[in-house]
């Protein structure tokens, strides 16, 4: 899917590692909430409460999940999920557009 319609949007972005990365919110009509944003090059580490998808539109960066030994190589097209409750680190090798989808399971 190249876009979402009938969605509401958050007007104030969430911006985190100094402004290297950035999403807004989105609420679909079966009351999901998504999340999409642009990461630029660097490492971060995220936590988190649900349990996520993430989507990589473009670019291309590395992930270790919590409890992982190794990195894992995530480029355009691909996707990755991360558990609740757990945390995932990131290497972004090139500027990456991605969704987050978060479930309650």
């Amino acid at each position: 899917m190249d876009n979402y319609q009938n969605v509401d949007v958050d007007k104030l972005a969430n911006i985190y590692f100094e402004g290297k990365v950035i999403s807004r919110n989105i609420f679909l009509k079966d009351g999901s909430k998504k999340t999409l944003g642009v990461m630029l090059k660097g490492g971060y580490e995220f936590k988190t409460a649900s349990r996520e998808l993430m989507e990589i539109h473009s670019g291309a960066l590395n992930v270790k999940i919590a409890g992982d030994k190794d990195w894992t190589l995530i480029t355009e097209g691909m996707d990755f999920n991360v558990p609740k409750n757990s945390s995932f680190c990131l290497e972004v090798s090139e500027l990456v557009n991605y969704t987050c989808s978060y479930f309650d399971d």
